[in-house]
């Protein structure tokens, strides 16, 4: 009897067609709650308005953004050194276990965080964004061993598009709870906010098991040695880092993502906390987050198909062309109507320039080493990605102007796609193929 459903032909022409696959985009589905739900829509709703109410807000949102810079440079230090020791000893799946433990347990225990709170509330939160940064890096780095390299990029924009209607579906229930709370029988919004927290672990938690239990770890294929493993993971990640050179498009490629990810995932941290100190309501607020989520389901798989019409690397130039006027558009905005538009733009250009570009760098690499690059894809991407939370925090610290705060990102999606406008995809690929073959 067939392990697949009879009629297999649109889970095929969408790369979901193997068990193995599914089993791997549900880890979007999962984790992607959390991102949603407390770096994006909620939780930054609730520190500025609740938790943090007795600071001013442009504090506020300072030490929201130093949260996130503080995550992101853990993350970006250990990430190359456990992904070194994760290809020696095979540990891919275990540390991915470890880090979205730790955001699954921190997730939780922000369901304690009250009015005042906000230091145990800034800590939790950089612990839950540690766990969910981290799990990524071992969780992107399984693309190559369960892609072909003529499905890679489907598979990868999937995985985004089930993590935004996986985000959404969960988003949707927490922000009925919040907006009317008697229904369900929560004594006050507050709390109703606090529960959408433990939901959000609990959602992680359950739809990560597939992953564990029906992905198979890649071995090693580094040979045996006498040597202490965690030795063995210094010398090879001096010995990635050396090689870097010779994969030199695949670092042009690095380089170009750091920065203009960088700009993205800015707008994406930062959004709610700026919408809240202009003036837009939180009602508005979730509903245009809640729009992003829908949206952008259709939009991720839709820059999977033309991914392989145009080839991804122009789409992900057209994808920084629409950010370019994003940030723009947003220096302007005004009024909730404006937020509904900007966020209706996020949606169609988010989830594929970010699958894209994983599946993109995933394919000039070599698959034996997947991890120890993407381990420094996440130092990159992370050190990299200070500049952004730093660019927005220095700016709405300095001028108290959140708008020129939020319009300085426009840098970051030029550079990047000049960067990226360079890169030889055809050789760096080949690159990656040869180093296979000698094996």
């Amino acid at each position: 009897m067939s392990l697949y459903p009879p009629d297999t032909s649109i889970l095929k022409r969408l790369g979901l067609d193997r068990r193995d696959v599914r089993a791997w985009v549900m880890y979007d589905w999962a984790n992607s709650a959390f991102m949603v739900v407390i770096v994006t829509a909620i939780f930054p709703n609730y520190f500025a308005s609740i938790v943090a109410a007795d600071l001013p807000p442009a504090t506020a949102s300072t030490y929201l953004a130093v949260a996130t810079t503080i995550a992101l440079a853990i993350v970006a230090v250990l990430a190359p050194i456990l992904g070194a020791y994760a290809d020696y000893r095979a540990t891919r799946k275990r540390l991915l276990s470890v880090c979205f433990g730790l955001g699954v347990l921190s997730t939780a225990g922000l369901y304690f965080v009250e009015r005042g709170d906000w230091s145990l509330a800034l800590c939790l939160f950089t612990f839950g964004n540690i766990g969910a940064a981290g799990s990524i890096v071992f969780y992107d780095s399984l693309l190559p061993h369960i892609a072909r390299e003529d499905e890679i990029d489907q598979i990868s924009t999937s995985g985004y598009a089930l993590g935004y209607l996986g985000g959404g579906l969960l988003f949707a229930i927490n922000v009925a709870w919040i907006v009317k709370p008697d229904f369900f029988g929560f004594p006050s919004v507050e709390m109703a906010v606090r529960i959408s927290f433990v939901s959000v672990a609990l959602w992680w938690l359950c739809f990560s098991i597939p992953l564990l239990r029906q992905v198979s770890e890649p071995p090693h294929k580094s040979g045996t040695t006498d040597q202490h493993p965690v030795r063995i993971a210094f010398s090879r990640l001096y010995e990635t880092f050396q090689q870097l050179r010779h994969y030199d498009q695949a670092l042009l490629m690095l380089v170009a993502f750091a920065i203009y990810n960088d700009g993205i995932n800015t707008i994406i941290r930062m959004s709610s906390i700026y919408g809240t100190e202009i003036g837009i309501s939180r009602e508005d607020l979730m509903a245009a987050f809640l729009l992003v989520q829908f949206v952008g389901f259709p939009f991720a798989f839709l820059f999977g198909t033309l991914a392989n019409k145009i080839g991804a690397k122009r789409a992900i130039l057209l994808a920084l062309s629409v950010y370019t006027f994003i940030s723009v558009f947003a220096y302007f905005m005004t009024t909730a109507l404006h937020f509904y538009l900007l966020a209706g733009l996020v949606a169609t250009v988010q989830g594929g320039s970010q699958a894209l570009s994983r599946s993109l760098f995933a394919s000039m690499i070599p698959k034996h080493k997947s991890t120890e690059f993407f381990g420094f894809f996440g130092v990159f991407d992370r050190f990299a990605g200070l500049l952004g939370p730093m660019a927005f925090a220095f700016v709405l610290g300095t001028t108290g102007a959140s708008r020129l705060a939020i319009l300085s990102i426009i840098i970051f999606f030029v550079v990047g796609a000049f960067l990226l406008a360079k890169v030889d995809v055809g050789k760096g690929q080949r690159r990656a193929r040869e180093a296979e073959a000698v094996l």
